[in-house]
């Protein structure tokens, strides 16, 4: 099945200090590791409100001021696929693997896949249907802005946080908010 990646880079990184897309871990750009782990897309691009030279397309919020909200629309708006792998640009032990497991719970009743733990869903490192994309809009046009409600709210494939740990690394959801963070191994 075809798919398209979106790595969203709009955040101010206020709290990391630097562009934390830029911030050079393990010899490379944190959003370098996001991108290579979506290498198995049809397509693959970077919504963010800023340039990113050599990184490929990048598309800006359609609708700022949501946050995450904000950067899943416009990942859906310019997507050519049905199913978007969504993350963030500070998540770099997302795997090939991780994404083609996840693409293969999507069911085609639902509208998202994503990992859980407990009542919490992990909203970035997870699927989203393009058909969302209208509901995305609505949320942002009413000031509507929170992931979570989103995701309680759409038929949904819920994937166990710690079994996706197990599988693929204890790192795996991990986003870094400041150069810390990131473990050193």
């Amino acid at each position: 099945m075809r798919w398209s990646g979106a790595i969203l880079a709009g955040g101010a990184s206020s709290r990391f200090g630097q562009d934390k897309a830029m911030y050079v871990y393990r010899g490379k750009p944190l959003i370098a590791w996001v991108l290579q782990s979506m290498a198995g897309a049809s397509e693959s691009f970077v919504v963010a409100n800023r340039v990113y030279p050599g990184l490929g397309t990048v598309y800006p919020d359609l609708r700022q001021g949501g946050d995450t909200l904000s950067g899943l629309h416009a990942a859906l708006a310019h997507a050519r696929y049905d199913w978007v792998a969504i993350a963030a640009c500070d998540q770099p032990f997302l795997t090939q693997d991780f994404w083609q497991f996840m693409l293969s719970q999507a069911r085609p009743d639902s509208q998202a896949v994503v990992a859980a733990s407990g009542s919490f869903f992990e909203p970035l490192g997870a699927f989203y249907h393009k058909s969302l994309e209208p509901e995305v809009l609505r949320r942002l046009e009413v000031g509507e802005l929170k992931m979570q409600a989103l995701l309680r709210s759409i038929p949904l494939v819920v994937l166990d946080k710690k079994a996706l740990e197990a599988r693929f690394g204890p790192h795996l959801f991990l986003n870094a908010n400041r150069p810390q963070d990131l473990p050193d191994f």
